[in-house]
């Protein structure tokens, strides 16, 4: 989009400055172009720092109440074998959840997962009554053992959806040391 704009903003003002017959045009018409660039060019960037100042703002005008709040535990710091999920009923009436969805994250790859239970055991759709507290540990080689390439992603971030496929929430953990944290 920047890319697009530039190319545009660069040969709008190519044929007009550089087809003159003058060799050294008149101070003027040089601080008349870079006005013309600079009120062009002002606001895009006015535009952009007032977006990046909204993030705190909701975008949506109703208020998100918060339903689950989910934590992931990692048995080991870097290279961890399991990771224990736990959600926790925080809203005022009972949640049936879903399936949830584990997420193997690659800075340009990700792969997905649903978690049917645990032990060949299918649990899921799971009603969760207020205040009660689910928590299932999930064993990472089950899936090194699926893709190989798997060992190589950072990051694992859980999903959360009820029934009716609405997000609830989302948590993630790093699974070994990189250079940028996204």
């Amino acid at each position: 989009m920047k890319r697009n704009f530039f190319l545009i903003l660069f040969f709008s003002f190519y044929f007009p400055v550089f087809a003159q017959n003058e060799v050294d045009p008149d101070g003027d018409k040089l601080i008349w172009v870079f006005l013309l660039i600079l009120v062009l060019v002002l606001p895009f960037f006015i535009f952009k720092k007032s977006k990046q100042n909204k993030v705190d703002s909701p975008k949506n005008p109703f208020p998100r109440f918060i339903q689950v709040e989910i934590q992931v535990k990692k048995d080991r710091l870097y290279y961890p074998d399991r990771l224990r999920l736990s959600v926790k009923n925080s809203s005022k009436t009972d949640l049936d959840l879903d399936r949830p969805m584990l997420v193997f994250d690659n800075f340009w790859m990700k792969r997905k997962f649903r978690i049917n239970g645990i032990e060949n055991r299918s649990f899921y759709p799971l009603y969760l009554e207020k205040g009660k507290t689910h928590s299932i540990p999930i064993d990472l080689t089950r899936f090194y053992a699926h893709d190989k390439s798997l060992k190589k992603f950072p990051k694992a971030k859980i999903i959360v959806f009820d029934v009716k496929g609405k997000r609830l929430g989302s948590k993630s953990v790093f699974l070994r040391k990189t250079l940028f944290r996204y």
